[in-house]
This record gives structure tokens, sequence and C-alpha cells, in this order.
């Protein structure tokens, strides 16, 4: 077979991989066909749903980095996307994963004659830059390293001064970016999946993360007859995650998880849900709500929070329930 043409788009929380993987998706030449796989940090699987909108084929490896557990869940999930024979191939990590280990697994033998590796993109929120919980992060700095196309995502959103950290910080990295870009809404320009990777190196080494789960496999998520919601935790890089998976016929009220996220004080959320309005997705950083609504019918709605605190999730729980009512 011919080698597919594979970009990894990292970035930290909330710097709208996503968003602009769907983005791309919108403008992709329509005689192609994209396969993408997909790692998140919590367990619920919110990512993929959204993808899985826009007709490309989609493989999630959830709960941690995906290279962990000796690889086997990332080879898992790139051999059978490679089975579909794609045009492309994208790989989203978790925010809070290390580029590198994907960048080796990618490069190596394994996939040396059915991968070709372009520019590594990575997307970055310049108002983090004035912010040390991100610039002394080294997973931060590291996806910003390895970057062969760094872009300033959300510039609509940021200030003069945000925007001058940002250049500041991309002054100093050797070897230069292939690019620089500055972008609204993950708007990236589909020419840069064709750059070409150049090898560059992190300053700080891979490490695997320790998870609840000890790394086992995670068991399938289906509840069983008349079970209403499962809930699951995990950890790792100094953040917690917990995340809810609820039954086809809980119905959430609309306006008032709209509040809930609103006022919720966590870093990140991501949520997928049914609604009496219909089925929403939800994209909170740091309280700031957008929602874009999808096409879904009888879809288990679910909800991702994370921050570097383990938050209340009981009071939590009982909050979201009491905003469901059945069909």
């Amino acid at each position: 077979m011919k080698r597919i043409p594979t970009n990894i788009i990292t970035g930290f929380l909330g710097a709208g991989k996503t968003t602009a993987i769907l983005s791309l998706l919108a403008r992709k030449p329509e005689n192609e066909k994209w396969a993408i796989l997909i790692n998140e940090f919590g367990n619920v699987g919110v990512d993929g749903v959204i993808l899985d909108q826009q007709g490309a084929i989609v493989k999630e490896v959830p709960g941690g980095c995906m290279c962990c557990v000796a690889g086997l869940p990332m080879s898992v999930g790139i051999n059978a996307l490679l089975a579909q024979k794609p045009d492309r191939l994208l790989l989203e990590p978790t925010g809070l994963g290390h580029p590198k280990e994907i960048i080796n697994k990618l490069t190596s033998d394994t996939y040396r004659d059915y991968i070709d590796l372009k520019a590594t993109i990575t997307l970055v929120d310049p108002r983090q830059f004035s912010d040390p919980i991100y610039t002394d992060n080294q997973n931060f700095q590291d996806q910003i390293a390895l970057a062969d196309i760094l872009v300033a995502n959300k510039v609509d959103q940021s200030q003069p001064d945000d925007l001058r950290a940002f250049e500041q910080y991309a002054d100093t990295l050797t070897p230069a970016k292939a690019v620089l870009g500055h972008v609204e809404q993950g708007e990236l320009a589909l020419e840069w999946l064709d750059v070409e990777r150049l090898e560059r190196q992190a300053s700080h080494s891979h490490h695997h993360h320790g998870h609840e789960e000890d790394a086992a496999p995670l068991p399938g998520l289906e509840l069983a007859p008349g079970q209403q919601f499962i809930r699951r935790e995990n950890s790792g890089q100094g953040y917690r995650s917990c995340g809810w998976f609820f039954a086809t016929d809980l119905v959430f009220d609309f306006s008032k998880l709209f509040t809930l996220f609103s006022n919720l004080n966590a870093q990140r959320v991501k949520a997928v849900v049914n609604t009496e309005r219909g089925c929403f997705a939800f994209n909170v950083v740091n309280r700031v709500v957008s929602v874009n609504e999808l096409s879904l019918e009888n879809f288990e709605s679910r909800i991702e929070v994370i921050d570097k605190e383990r938050l209340p999730y009981d009071e939590l729980e009982t909050i979201l329930c009491s905003l469901t009512s059945e069909k």
C-alpha cells in the first residue's frame, strides 16, 4: 500500500485541537477519505463522537497517554485505521500528552513503509503565555518544541499583549518553525498538512504517567438494564478528570446545564448531551462556554471535567442527575 500522509495535531488543554480538525474535515477534498486517531485524557470519549459527525473514520484511545501500556492501544488504533486505506491520517493526542513517543512510534521500522509523517502542528492559546500554569508545564513546553508548525489560535479572543508574548516565545525557539500561524476558530490552512517534518528535540524526556486504572484495559462503556449512568475517573501529569456516561433515555435541561458549566470552577469541561432542545456539544475553557448543535439520535450523553484539583465529584454528580428527566 502507499504511504499515508500523516500529521500529529497537538496542543495543551483548551487550545482548540478538535475545533481545528473539524475545520479541516469541513474543507478536505471531497474525494478523499480521512482517518483520525483520538486520545483523550478522560475515559468517556467526547471528542470522538463530535468528529464522527463529519464522516471521518475515527478510533479512540481513552484514558490518558496513547503511547502508554507498551504502545499497544496506539498500535491497535493505527492498524485498524490503516486497514481502511485512508488518504490521510490525523492523530490528536490528549492535551496533557507528550508527542515525542508518538513521533518515535510513527517513524519506527514498524510503520516506516506505511506512514509518511509530515509536519507536527501545535496549537496554542496566546493568552496562556501569561500564565505559569501553562508556561511552567513540561508538556506544554515540549509540545511547542516538537512542533514544525506553531499556531496561535483564538487570536480574535486575545489582546495585543498576548500576541506579543506568543511572538517573543516563538523567537527564542531553535530550530525555527517552518510556519508561525495566527488563526481564529482553528482555521488551519490545508497546505500546512503537507509541510515536511524536521527532526526536533524536546527539553524534557517523556515519562509514562500513572492512572487510577493502573493502565489496565478499560471496561466497556455499556450500561446495565435500568442503570442510568457510569462514572469514570483518571489522573496523571498533575491533573484529574471525572467523566459521566448517561443513558439514552435521559434528557438534560439545556439552560440549567449551560448555567452549571458557566459557574463550574474547572479548567476544562467537554460534553455531548441530549437536551430538550436536541443534542449539543458543550466546550468549556475556564468558565467560557461554547455550544454546537449535533445531529445525533438515541445517544448516550457524555460529560468530562478536567482540573488540577480533585473537585467535589459526588456533589457535581448529584447536581447533574437533578438536571435530567426521562424522555
